[in-house]
Protein backbone atom coordinates (compact mmCIF):
# COMPACT_ATOMS: atom_id res chain seq x y z
CA UNK A 1 0.00 0.00 0.00
CA UNK A 2 2.92 2.57 0.90
CA UNK A 3 4.63 1.51 -2.36
CA UNK A 4 1.43 2.02 -4.33
CA UNK A 5 0.89 5.65 -2.53
CA UNK A 6 4.36 6.35 -3.29
CA UNK A 7 4.08 5.75 -7.11
CA UNK A 8 1.13 7.63 -7.10
CA UNK A 9 3.02 10.36 -5.41
CA UNK A 10 5.88 10.05 -7.78
CA UNK A 11 3.63 10.40 -11.04
CA UNK A 12 2.07 13.28 -10.00
CA UNK A 13 5.39 14.93 -8.63
CA UNK A 14 7.10 14.22 -12.26
CA UNK A 15 4.01 15.94 -13.75
CA UNK A 16 4.41 18.99 -11.56
CA UNK A 17 8.07 18.96 -11.72
CA UNK A 18 7.53 19.75 -15.63
CA UNK A 19 5.15 21.99 -15.26
CA UNK A 20 7.77 23.83 -13.06
CA UNK A 21 10.05 23.94 -15.24
CA UNK A 22 7.78 26.13 -18.01
CA UNK A 23 7.07 28.18 -15.35
CA UNK A 24 10.33 29.19 -14.05
CA UNK A 25 10.55 29.91 -18.15
CA UNK A 26 8.38 33.22 -17.85
CA UNK A 27 11.06 34.93 -15.84
CA UNK A 28 13.28 35.99 -18.22
CA UNK A 29 11.21 38.18 -21.38
CA UNK A 30 14.17 38.31 -23.41
CA UNK A 31 15.45 35.83 -25.32
CA UNK A 32 14.17 32.86 -23.59
CA UNK A 33 15.77 30.15 -25.10
CA UNK A 34 19.07 31.66 -24.42
CA UNK A 35 18.26 30.43 -20.40
CA UNK A 36 18.15 27.13 -20.99
CA UNK A 37 20.79 25.73 -20.10
CA UNK A 38 20.56 27.83 -16.64
CA UNK A 39 16.83 26.58 -16.34
CA UNK A 40 18.63 22.74 -16.82
CA UNK A 41 20.98 23.30 -14.55
CA UNK A 42 18.73 24.52 -11.95
CA UNK A 43 16.02 22.22 -12.35
CA UNK A 44 18.72 19.38 -12.41
CA UNK A 45 20.37 20.24 -9.27
CA UNK A 46 16.75 20.43 -7.47
CA UNK A 47 15.10 17.53 -8.32
CA UNK A 48 18.42 15.63 -7.83
CA UNK A 49 18.01 14.12 -11.44
CA UNK A 50 19.01 14.82 -15.16
CA UNK A 51 16.59 17.28 -16.96
CA UNK A 52 17.24 18.12 -20.33
CA UNK A 53 14.73 20.31 -22.47
CA UNK A 54 14.60 19.08 -26.53
CA UNK A 55 12.62 21.97 -27.52
CA UNK A 56 12.18 25.46 -27.37
CA UNK A 57 10.82 27.39 -24.95
CA UNK A 58 8.25 30.33 -25.91
CA UNK A 59 6.06 32.97 -24.73
CA UNK A 60 2.71 33.56 -26.80
CA UNK A 61 0.02 36.18 -26.18
CA UNK A 62 -2.94 34.08 -28.29
CA UNK A 63 -5.24 32.46 -26.87
CA UNK A 64 -4.30 34.54 -23.69
CA UNK A 65 -1.19 35.01 -22.08
CA UNK A 66 0.92 31.85 -21.99
CA UNK A 67 4.16 30.32 -21.83
CA UNK A 68 5.51 27.42 -23.81
CA UNK A 69 7.97 24.41 -23.28
CA UNK A 70 8.74 21.63 -25.42
CA UNK A 71 10.19 17.83 -25.16
CA UNK A 72 10.97 17.93 -21.38
CA UNK A 73 12.63 15.03 -20.12
CA UNK A 74 13.54 13.86 -16.67
CA UNK A 75 16.15 11.33 -16.42
CA UNK A 76 17.69 9.30 -13.99
CA UNK A 77 20.33 6.66 -13.96
CA UNK A 78 20.79 6.94 -17.63
CA UNK A 79 17.11 6.68 -18.16
CA UNK A 80 13.80 8.54 -18.98
CA UNK A 81 11.66 8.81 -15.79
CA UNK A 82 8.97 11.16 -17.11
CA UNK A 83 8.45 13.34 -20.47
CA UNK A 84 5.93 15.37 -21.52
CA UNK A 85 6.11 17.18 -25.40
CA UNK A 86 4.55 20.14 -25.06
CA UNK A 87 3.49 22.10 -21.64
CA UNK A 88 1.43 25.17 -21.76
CA UNK A 89 0.69 27.43 -18.82
CA UNK A 90 -1.74 30.29 -18.85
CA UNK A 91 -0.73 33.29 -16.92
CA UNK A 92 -2.57 36.17 -15.57
CA UNK A 93 -1.09 39.93 -16.95
CA UNK A 94 -1.66 42.34 -14.13
CA UNK A 95 -0.22 40.13 -11.20
CA UNK A 96 3.30 40.30 -13.41
CA UNK A 97 3.22 43.82 -12.10
CA UNK A 98 2.88 43.43 -8.71
CA UNK A 99 5.56 40.61 -8.93
CA UNK A 100 2.93 37.94 -8.69
CA UNK A 101 3.01 34.78 -10.72
CA UNK A 102 -0.41 33.30 -11.02
CA UNK A 103 -1.12 30.26 -13.39
CA UNK A 104 -4.63 29.82 -14.41
CA UNK A 105 -4.86 27.18 -16.75
CA UNK A 106 -1.81 24.10 -17.39
CA UNK A 107 -2.40 22.09 -20.35
CA UNK A 108 0.43 19.17 -21.12
CA UNK A 109 0.06 16.86 -24.30
CA UNK A 110 1.76 13.46 -24.27
CA UNK A 111 3.20 13.35 -20.63
CA UNK A 112 5.14 10.17 -20.37
CA UNK A 113 5.83 8.41 -16.79
CA UNK A 114 7.57 5.03 -16.67
CA UNK A 115 8.55 4.29 -12.81
CA UNK A 116 10.24 0.98 -12.27
CA UNK A 117 11.11 -0.54 -8.96
CA UNK A 118 14.53 -3.08 -8.80
CA UNK A 119 14.95 -6.35 -6.82
CA UNK A 120 16.04 -4.14 -4.03
CA UNK A 121 12.96 -2.39 -3.85
CA UNK A 122 14.47 0.74 -5.19
CA UNK A 123 12.94 2.94 -7.59
CA UNK A 124 14.29 4.48 -10.22
CA UNK A 125 13.44 8.07 -9.64
CA UNK A 126 14.84 7.79 -6.38
CA UNK A 127 18.14 9.31 -5.82
CA UNK A 128 21.00 9.10 -3.12
CA UNK A 129 20.20 12.21 -1.29
CA UNK A 130 16.26 10.60 -1.05
CA UNK A 131 17.01 9.88 2.35
CA UNK A 132 18.01 13.11 2.65
CA UNK A 133 15.30 14.53 1.60
CA UNK A 134 12.75 11.86 3.59
CA UNK A 135 14.45 12.89 6.68
CA UNK A 136 13.86 16.58 6.29
CA UNK A 137 10.12 16.49 5.01
CA UNK A 138 9.90 14.07 8.49
CA UNK A 139 11.39 16.83 10.23
CA UNK A 140 9.45 19.75 9.00
CA UNK A 141 5.94 20.54 10.17
CA UNK A 142 4.65 21.08 7.02
CA UNK A 143 5.07 23.36 3.95
CA UNK A 144 2.20 25.59 3.30
CA UNK A 145 0.66 25.68 -0.42
CA UNK A 146 -1.42 28.07 -2.07
CA UNK A 147 -3.21 27.31 -5.75
CA UNK A 148 -5.81 28.29 -7.60
CA UNK A 149 -6.16 27.32 -11.43
CA UNK A 150 -8.88 27.41 -13.38
CA UNK A 151 -8.64 24.18 -15.52
CA UNK A 152 -5.86 21.59 -16.67
CA UNK A 153 -5.89 19.38 -19.48
CA UNK A 154 -3.62 16.58 -19.78
CA UNK A 155 -3.70 14.71 -23.37
CA UNK A 156 -2.27 11.60 -24.83
CA UNK A 157 -0.65 10.30 -21.55
CA UNK A 158 0.78 7.16 -20.89
CA UNK A 159 2.09 5.14 -17.68
CA UNK A 160 4.26 2.58 -16.96
CA UNK A 161 5.37 0.72 -13.83
CA UNK A 162 7.25 -2.37 -13.67
CA UNK A 163 8.36 -4.09 -10.33
CA UNK A 164 11.71 -6.20 -11.33
CA UNK A 165 11.52 -8.28 -8.33
CA UNK A 166 7.91 -10.00 -8.48
CA UNK A 167 7.57 -9.24 -12.56
CA UNK A 168 4.79 -7.46 -12.11
CA UNK A 169 3.86 -4.59 -14.67
CA UNK A 170 1.21 -1.81 -15.07
CA UNK A 171 0.25 -0.50 -17.96
CA UNK A 172 -2.09 2.36 -18.36
CA UNK A 173 -2.44 3.81 -22.23
CA UNK A 174 -3.76 6.84 -24.06
CA UNK A 175 -5.31 8.85 -20.79
CA UNK A 176 -6.62 12.11 -20.62
CA UNK A 177 -7.28 14.74 -17.81
CA UNK A 178 -9.44 17.60 -17.64
CA UNK A 179 -9.50 19.00 -13.88
CA UNK A 180 -11.32 22.32 -13.38
CA UNK A 181 -11.80 24.90 -10.70
CA UNK A 182 -8.26 23.49 -8.71
CA UNK A 183 -8.01 25.43 -5.35
CA UNK A 184 -5.67 24.86 -2.78
CA UNK A 185 -5.31 27.41 0.36
CA UNK A 186 -3.91 27.86 3.17
CA UNK A 187 -2.41 23.80 3.14
CA UNK A 188 0.50 22.44 4.41
CA UNK A 189 2.06 19.46 2.58
CA UNK A 190 1.00 16.53 5.33
CA UNK A 191 -3.00 16.47 4.69
CA UNK A 192 -3.23 18.42 1.62
CA UNK A 193 -6.47 16.79 0.43
CA UNK A 194 -8.70 18.25 3.39
CA UNK A 195 -7.47 22.12 1.74
CA UNK A 196 -8.08 20.94 -1.82
CA UNK A 197 -10.92 21.62 -3.81
CA UNK A 198 -11.64 20.75 -7.71
CA UNK A 199 -13.76 18.76 -10.38
CA UNK A 200 -11.86 16.44 -12.72
CA UNK A 201 -12.98 13.99 -15.21
CA UNK A 202 -10.05 11.21 -16.47
CA UNK A 203 -10.43 8.48 -19.19
CA UNK A 204 -8.13 5.86 -19.93
CA UNK A 205 -8.75 3.70 -23.49
CA UNK A 206 -6.59 0.64 -21.77
CA UNK A 207 -4.89 -0.39 -18.59
CA UNK A 208 -3.69 -3.24 -17.98
CA UNK A 209 -1.84 -5.35 -15.15
CA UNK A 210 -0.37 -8.37 -16.06
CA UNK A 211 -3.83 -10.82 -17.75
CA UNK A 212 -6.01 -8.37 -16.33
CA UNK A 213 -7.01 -5.87 -19.06
CA UNK A 214 -9.78 -3.09 -18.07
CA UNK A 215 -10.72 -1.02 -21.63
CA UNK A 216 -12.95 2.09 -21.58
CA UNK A 217 -12.46 3.62 -18.44
CA UNK A 218 -14.26 6.41 -17.44
CA UNK A 219 -14.88 8.24 -14.22
CA UNK A 220 -16.27 12.26 -13.18
CA UNK A 221 -13.93 13.31 -9.67
CA UNK A 222 -15.33 16.14 -7.15
CA UNK A 223 -13.12 16.78 -4.24
CA UNK A 224 -13.82 18.97 -1.36
CA UNK A 225 -12.99 18.90 2.40
CA UNK A 226 -10.97 16.03 2.17
CA UNK A 227 -13.53 13.63 -0.09
CA UNK A 228 -13.25 12.83 -2.64
CA UNK A 229 -16.25 11.22 -4.35
CA UNK A 230 -15.61 9.22 -7.88
CA UNK A 231 -19.14 8.70 -9.26
CA UNK A 232 -19.56 7.59 -12.04
CA UNK A 233 -16.84 5.12 -12.70
CA UNK A 234 -17.28 3.52 -15.39
CA UNK A 235 -14.99 0.30 -17.71
CA UNK A 236 -14.80 -2.75 -19.43
CA UNK A 237 -13.80 -5.47 -17.59
CA UNK A 238 -13.85 -9.22 -18.49
CA UNK A 239 -16.54 -8.51 -21.51
CA UNK A 240 -18.82 -6.68 -19.39
CA UNK A 241 -19.78 -3.12 -18.83
CA UNK A 242 -19.06 -1.88 -15.09
CA UNK A 243 -20.12 0.93 -13.39
CA UNK A 244 -20.12 2.02 -9.75
CA UNK A 245 -18.92 4.96 -7.57
CA UNK A 246 -15.92 5.66 -4.76
CA UNK A 247 -16.06 7.83 -2.07
CA UNK A 248 -12.48 8.37 -0.05
CA UNK A 249 -12.90 10.41 3.27
CA UNK A 250 -9.64 11.74 4.37
CA UNK A 251 -11.27 14.73 6.56
CA UNK A 252 -10.48 12.57 9.67
CA UNK A 253 -7.68 10.78 10.91
CA UNK A 254 -7.81 7.65 9.84
CA UNK A 255 -9.07 7.20 5.99
CA UNK A 256 -12.63 6.17 4.98
CA UNK A 257 -13.59 4.30 1.86
CA UNK A 258 -16.97 3.04 0.21
CA UNK A 259 -17.38 0.86 -2.60
CA UNK A 260 -20.06 0.62 -4.88
CA UNK A 261 -19.66 -1.40 -7.99
CA UNK A 262 -21.87 -3.17 -10.76
CA UNK A 263 -20.58 -5.68 -13.67
CA UNK A 264 -22.99 -6.69 -16.14
CA UNK A 265 -22.86 -9.30 -18.31
CA UNK A 266 -19.00 -10.44 -17.62
CA UNK A 267 -18.07 -13.31 -19.87
CA UNK A 268 -16.93 -16.28 -17.20
CA UNK A 269 -14.64 -17.32 -19.93
CA UNK A 270 -12.78 -14.31 -19.52
CA UNK A 271 -13.05 -14.31 -15.96
CA UNK A 272 -11.48 -17.89 -15.24
CA UNK A 273 -8.64 -17.75 -18.03
CA UNK A 274 -6.24 -16.01 -15.30
CA UNK A 275 -6.89 -19.58 -13.27
CA UNK A 276 -7.03 -21.62 -16.82
CA UNK A 277 -5.06 -20.38 -19.22
CA UNK A 278 -7.43 -22.73 -22.03
CA UNK A 279 -11.45 -21.84 -22.48
CA UNK A 280 -12.74 -23.56 -19.87
CA UNK A 281 -16.21 -22.23 -19.21
CA UNK A 282 -18.74 -19.96 -20.98
CA UNK A 283 -21.70 -18.01 -20.33
CA UNK A 284 -22.58 -14.63 -19.34
CA UNK A 285 -22.86 -13.49 -15.18
CA UNK A 286 -23.28 -10.60 -13.21
CA UNK A 287 -20.97 -9.11 -10.18
CA UNK A 288 -22.24 -6.80 -7.60
CA UNK A 289 -20.22 -5.33 -4.69
CA UNK A 290 -21.09 -2.89 -1.99
CA UNK A 291 -18.02 -2.68 0.54
CA UNK A 292 -17.05 0.07 3.26
CA UNK A 293 -13.58 -0.06 4.88
CA UNK A 294 -10.98 2.06 7.11
CA UNK A 295 -7.69 2.50 7.64
CA UNK A 296 -3.81 3.30 6.13
CA UNK A 297 -2.65 0.28 5.24
CA UNK A 298 -4.09 -2.85 3.04
CA UNK A 299 -4.39 -4.95 6.13
CA UNK A 300 -6.09 -2.41 8.07
CA UNK A 301 -8.34 -2.06 5.59
CA UNK A 302 -9.02 -5.99 5.34
CA UNK A 303 -9.89 -6.00 8.83
CA UNK A 304 -12.24 -3.55 8.85
CA UNK A 305 -13.64 -4.41 5.56
CA UNK A 306 -17.90 -4.80 5.60
CA UNK A 307 -20.60 -5.05 2.60
CA UNK A 308 -22.28 -7.96 0.81
CA UNK A 309 -20.35 -9.40 -2.38
CA UNK A 310 -22.82 -11.40 -5.21
CA UNK A 311 -22.33 -13.54 -8.36
CA UNK A 312 -24.93 -14.51 -10.30
CA UNK A 313 -25.62 -16.69 -13.68
CA UNK A 314 -27.42 -18.76 -15.61
CA UNK A 315 -27.25 -21.22 -18.62
CA UNK A 316 -23.64 -21.74 -18.06
CA UNK A 317 -21.20 -24.57 -20.03
CA UNK A 318 -18.69 -26.00 -18.12
CA UNK A 319 -16.29 -27.48 -20.39
CA UNK A 320 -14.17 -30.48 -20.21
CA UNK A 321 -16.16 -32.85 -17.46
CA UNK A 322 -19.70 -33.99 -17.41
CA UNK A 323 -20.88 -33.37 -13.58
CA UNK A 324 -23.99 -35.05 -13.89
CA UNK A 325 -22.56 -38.27 -15.20
CA UNK A 326 -19.54 -38.29 -12.77
CA UNK A 327 -22.48 -38.15 -9.77
CA UNK A 328 -24.35 -40.61 -10.97
CA UNK A 329 -21.71 -43.06 -10.46
CA UNK A 330 -20.91 -44.13 -6.81
CA UNK A 331 -17.20 -44.86 -7.66
CA UNK A 332 -16.45 -42.20 -9.60
CA UNK A 333 -18.20 -39.68 -6.99
CA UNK A 334 -16.03 -41.63 -4.53
CA UNK A 335 -12.87 -40.26 -6.19
CA UNK A 336 -14.17 -37.09 -7.55
CA UNK A 337 -13.30 -33.64 -5.17
CA UNK A 338 -16.83 -31.25 -4.53
CA UNK A 339 -13.87 -28.94 -3.53
CA UNK A 340 -13.50 -28.44 -6.85
CA UNK A 341 -16.47 -27.58 -7.51
CA UNK A 342 -17.52 -25.34 -4.91
CA UNK A 343 -14.04 -23.63 -3.76
CA UNK A 344 -13.56 -22.83 -7.32
CA UNK A 345 -16.60 -22.49 -9.17
CA UNK A 346 -19.13 -21.73 -6.89
CA UNK A 347 -16.82 -19.09 -4.62
CA UNK A 348 -16.68 -17.33 -8.02
CA UNK A 349 -15.60 -13.74 -6.87
CA UNK A 350 -12.87 -14.91 -4.75
CA UNK A 351 -10.99 -17.46 -6.91
CA UNK A 352 -8.19 -15.71 -7.73
CA UNK A 353 -7.43 -15.24 -3.84
CA UNK A 354 -8.19 -18.77 -2.18
CA UNK A 355 -6.25 -20.74 -5.34
CA UNK A 356 -2.95 -20.23 -4.05
CA UNK A 357 -2.19 -23.31 -2.43
CA UNK A 358 -4.99 -25.68 -4.05
CA UNK A 359 -5.13 -27.04 -7.98
CA UNK A 360 -8.92 -26.01 -8.41
CA UNK A 361 -7.94 -25.56 -12.05
CA UNK A 362 -7.91 -29.75 -11.62
CA UNK A 363 -11.30 -29.87 -12.04
CA UNK A 364 -11.25 -28.83 -16.26
CA UNK A 365 -9.05 -31.30 -16.86
CA UNK A 366 -12.00 -33.63 -16.76
CA UNK A 367 -13.09 -36.74 -18.37
CA UNK A 368 -14.42 -35.10 -21.48
CA UNK A 369 -18.05 -33.87 -22.00
CA UNK A 370 -19.73 -30.83 -21.05
CA UNK A 371 -22.11 -29.56 -17.93
CA UNK A 372 -25.46 -27.38 -18.29
CA UNK A 373 -24.96 -24.71 -15.45
CA UNK A 374 -28.94 -23.66 -15.01
CA UNK A 375 -28.52 -21.75 -12.53
CA UNK A 376 -25.55 -20.27 -10.37
CA UNK A 377 -25.58 -18.58 -7.04
CA UNK A 378 -23.03 -16.82 -4.96
CA UNK A 379 -23.46 -14.44 -2.17
CA UNK A 380 -21.48 -13.17 0.32
CA UNK A 381 -21.56 -11.23 3.62
CA UNK A 382 -18.31 -9.67 4.78
CA UNK A 383 -18.09 -8.86 7.94
CA UNK A 384 -14.48 -7.45 9.51
CA UNK A 385 -12.82 -8.87 6.51
CA UNK A 386 -14.55 -12.60 6.48
CA UNK A 387 -16.94 -13.80 4.01
CA UNK A 388 -19.81 -16.23 4.97
CA UNK A 389 -21.66 -17.66 2.37
CA UNK A 390 -24.99 -16.57 2.19
CA UNK A 391 -26.68 -18.14 -0.53
CA UNK A 392 -23.82 -19.90 -2.48
CA UNK A 393 -25.10 -22.97 -4.60
CA UNK A 394 -25.47 -24.27 -8.11
CA UNK A 395 -27.85 -26.51 -9.93
CA UNK A 396 -26.91 -28.90 -13.12
CA UNK A 397 -30.16 -30.58 -14.99
CA UNK A 398 -29.82 -33.59 -12.43
CA UNK A 399 -28.18 -32.39 -9.15
CA UNK A 400 -27.52 -29.47 -6.73
CA UNK A 401 -24.49 -28.44 -5.15
CA UNK A 402 -24.13 -26.10 -2.37
CA UNK A 403 -21.27 -24.38 0.16
CA UNK A 404 -21.29 -23.05 3.50
CA UNK A 405 -18.65 -21.55 5.70
CA UNK A 406 -16.46 -18.70 5.76
CA UNK A 407 -13.09 -17.19 4.00
CA UNK A 408 -11.35 -15.39 6.47
CA UNK A 409 -9.10 -12.56 4.54
CA UNK A 410 -7.66 -11.58 7.67
CA UNK A 411 -6.04 -14.71 8.10
CA UNK A 412 -6.02 -16.14 4.88
CA UNK A 413 -7.94 -19.55 5.86
CA UNK A 414 -11.01 -21.00 4.96
CA UNK A 415 -13.28 -21.50 7.87
CA UNK A 416 -14.87 -24.84 8.04
CA UNK A 417 -15.65 -24.73 4.63
CA UNK A 418 -18.04 -27.65 3.39
CA UNK A 419 -19.49 -28.00 0.19
CA UNK A 420 -22.47 -30.78 0.03
CA UNK A 421 -24.55 -32.21 -3.17
CA UNK A 422 -27.79 -31.40 -1.83
CA UNK A 423 -31.46 -33.40 -2.38
CA UNK A 424 -35.22 -31.73 -3.11
CA UNK A 425 -35.37 -31.27 1.05
CA UNK A 426 -31.75 -29.59 0.92
CA UNK A 427 -29.83 -32.16 2.69
CA UNK A 428 -26.85 -33.21 2.41
CA UNK A 429 -26.23 -36.54 0.57
CA UNK A 430 -22.53 -36.16 -0.09
CA UNK A 431 -20.18 -33.62 1.08
CA UNK A 432 -16.30 -32.29 1.42
CA UNK A 433 -14.57 -30.30 4.44
CA UNK A 434 -11.49 -27.94 3.30
CA UNK A 435 -9.94 -25.92 6.21
CA UNK A 436 -6.63 -24.14 7.12
CA UNK A 437 -4.58 -21.69 5.04
CA UNK A 438 -5.23 -20.77 1.74
CA UNK A 439 -1.96 -21.69 0.82
CA UNK A 440 -1.91 -25.27 2.51
CA UNK A 441 -5.11 -25.83 3.07
CA UNK A 442 -6.73 -29.02 4.26
CA UNK A 443 -8.84 -31.43 2.01
CA UNK A 444 -10.89 -33.82 4.02
CA UNK A 445 -12.00 -36.71 2.06
CA UNK A 446 -15.56 -37.00 0.02
CA UNK A 447 -17.98 -38.22 2.65
CA UNK A 448 -20.87 -40.30 1.80
CA UNK A 449 -23.65 -40.36 4.51
CA UNK A 450 -24.99 -43.99 2.96
CA UNK A 451 -22.17 -46.02 2.05
CA UNK A 452 -24.77 -48.40 -0.21
CA UNK A 453 -23.17 -49.55 -3.63
CA UNK A 454 -25.43 -48.04 -6.64
CA UNK A 455 -26.09 -45.03 -8.02
CA UNK A 456 -25.81 -41.41 -6.00
CA UNK A 457 -29.16 -40.31 -7.34
CA UNK A 458 -30.99 -43.50 -6.56
CA UNK A 459 -29.78 -42.86 -3.10
CA UNK A 460 -31.57 -39.85 -2.89
CA UNK A 461 -34.73 -40.96 -4.28
CA UNK A 462 -34.92 -43.46 -1.82
CA UNK A 463 -33.82 -41.21 1.36
CA UNK A 464 -36.62 -41.44 3.36
CA UNK A 465 -36.66 -45.10 3.36
CA UNK A 466 -33.05 -45.27 3.89
CA UNK A 467 -32.86 -42.73 7.24
CA UNK A 468 -36.46 -43.09 8.20
CA UNK A 469 -36.13 -39.64 10.11
CA UNK A 470 -36.36 -36.28 8.79
CA UNK A 471 -32.67 -34.60 7.97
CA UNK A 472 -31.26 -31.97 9.07
CA UNK A 473 -31.71 -29.12 6.12
CA UNK A 474 -28.14 -28.16 4.26
CA UNK A 475 -28.78 -25.99 1.99
CA UNK A 476 -32.49 -23.58 1.76
CA UNK A 477 -31.17 -21.05 -0.51
CA UNK A 478 -32.48 -19.74 -3.83
CA UNK A 479 -31.40 -22.55 -6.12
CA UNK A 480 -33.88 -24.71 -6.88
CA UNK A 481 -33.84 -28.50 -6.82
CA UNK A 482 -33.95 -30.07 -10.46
CA UNK A 483 -37.05 -31.39 -11.79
Amino acid sequence: MADQRKIALFAAGGLLALLILAAVAIVPFVDVNAQKPRLEAAASEALGMEVRIGGRLGIGLFPGFHVSLEDARIRNRGADVASAKETILGIELLPLLHEELRIVKIGMKRPRISIEQDRDGKFNFETPEEEDRKKTSGEAKGTRFSLDVTKISLSDGALFYADKKTGEVLEAGDFTLDVSRLRLTGGKSPGLLKYLSFTAEFACKEFRKGSLAVSNLKLRIEGKDGILDLNPVTMRLFGGQGSGSLRVDVSGSVPHYQLRYLLSGLRIEEFLMALSPKKVAEGSMDFSATLSMRGKTANEMTRTANGEISLRGGNLTLDGVDLDRIFSRYESSQSFNLVDVGAFFIAGPFAPLITKGYNFASLFRGSGGSTTIRALVSDWKVEHGIARAKDVALATKENRIALKGSLDFVNERFDDVTVAMVDGQGCARVRQRIRGSFRKPEVEKVSFLQTVAGPVLTLFKQAKKVFGRRCEVFYDGSVAPPE
